[in-house]
């Protein structure tokens, strides 16, 4: 074929395909149907590294874990385009400095508890645990569909963070003591590893609280800095060992009725994601907070079970006495704090709003489910 054949043919052969392109059953649509882009398709392959620091021990059950299977479900979704490396505590900042580091940009986000923050927002706390609060279900509701999420935003803001739910323990039990506790009379001069609003309302009864990193709180219950812990549930205080240093374990959880976790975020990091990355971490983070309740409420009925029948621990309820005076103390507390912090005033009155309010309709549900109709 001559050169002036060859451009001639390429030229209709390319006309005959623009016609055929062009003949479509309205904007949009090609001739059978087929809806096709019409705007720019931007695709880009930038890969993004993060790290995370966390306030658990590397690897550390549920808590840990959760926080490496939040970067495993963000590679994935993201086809490797966002990798996360996740470092316990201690690994890259000690654990009670995550959200320093990463409100500073040293990291790019963090797992932990709101509660450890208190130093910095008292307010912090309500995004945590209140004593005689509200359970696992009902702060899921708050936070998700409340109006509970856009508070805690609010409160990180100043510190360039943006919070995400990261799971929730459930109720936890009441702790481990190596004395017992049939009085408030024994809460006195107690020297407890609890955190958060739970251990002020300790010190209202004459003991002290006593903020323990996790992976310290073993030796310190060993070597007597401590005589007594609360930690979790069943699962975590079987495989710490606290069965073999203490004598009594007491349950409810009155200071933890459904503790929520957390991930945070430096906020121009996730604001320099595309925006599908930026979906995905909101995604993980979703995905992280279902499988933390589920997977400690699977455990603990397992370790609560080794527990009682391979270690012979008794388990303990605390005196209605003692529970009684512990709301009065927390009622105390509350109002102290709402009374000098005008950011706690307004969280914890939204926080107490919808309490009251759900908890109406667990009364006719859950409530009654457990009194009535479930069979031990």
């Amino acid at each position: 074929m001559k050169r002036k054949d060859f451009i001639k043919t390429s030229l209709l052969t390319a006309a005959t395909g623009l016609i055929a392109a062009c003949t479509t059953d309205g904007p949009g649509t090609i001739g059978g149907g087929e809806e096709v882009s019409t705007g720019p398709n931007i695709i880009t392959n930038k890969k993004y590294r993060w790290k995370m620091v966390t306030t658990w021990p590397p690897k550390f059950p549920v808590l840990g874990e959760s926080a490496d299977l939040f970067a495993k479900w963000v590679k994935e979704m993201s086809g490797g385009r966002l990798e996360i490396q996740v470092y316990g505590g201690g690994e890259l900042v000690p654990p009670l400095e995550a959200f320093d580091a990463v409100s500073g940009g040293t990291a790019d986000i963090g797992s932990g508890a709101a509660y450890y923050w208190a130093g910095k927002e008292a307010a912090a706390q309500f995004f945590a645990a209140v004593p005689f609060g509200m359970n696992a279900q009902q702060i899921s509701a708050w936070i998700i569909s409340g109006g509970g999420l856009e508070l805690w935003r609010e409160l990180y803001a100043p510190y360039n963070l943006v919070p995400f739910a990261g799971g929730n323990t459930g109720v936890q039990m009441g702790g481990w003591f190596n004395r017992e506790i049939n009085s408030i009379e024994d809460l006195k001069g107690l020297k407890m590893r609890i955190p958060g609003l739970g251990g002020k309302v300790l010190a209202k009864a004459g003991g002290a609280a006593i903020l323990v990193a996790g992976g310290e709180i073993y030796t310190s219950l060993e070597r007597g800095v401590i005589d007594a812990t609360e930690w979790i549930g069943p699962y975590h205080d079987y495989k710490m060992g606290f069965h073999k240093i203490a004598k009594y374990y007491y349950t409810p959880g009155w200071h933890e009725t459904g503790s929520l976790l957390e991930f945070f975020v430096n906020k121009q990091r996730l604001e320099s994601l595309p925006l599908d990355l930026q979906a995905i971490v909101e995604a993980a983070a979703f995905r992280a907070h279902s499988w933390v309740l589920a997977e400690f409420d699977a455990q603990n009925g397992i370790f609560l079970e080794k527990l009682i029948k391979e270690e012979k621990v008794e388990v303990r309820n605390y005196p209605q006495e003692v529970l009684g005076k512990l709301r009065e103390y927390t009622k105390l507390t509350l109002e102290e704090i709402t009374a000098n912090d005008p950011k706690s005033k307004k969280i914890y009155e939204a926080y107490r709003k919808f309490h009251n309010r759900i908890n109406g309709w667990s009364k006719i549900t859950e409530q009654a489910y457990y009194n009535n109709i479930m069979q031990s």
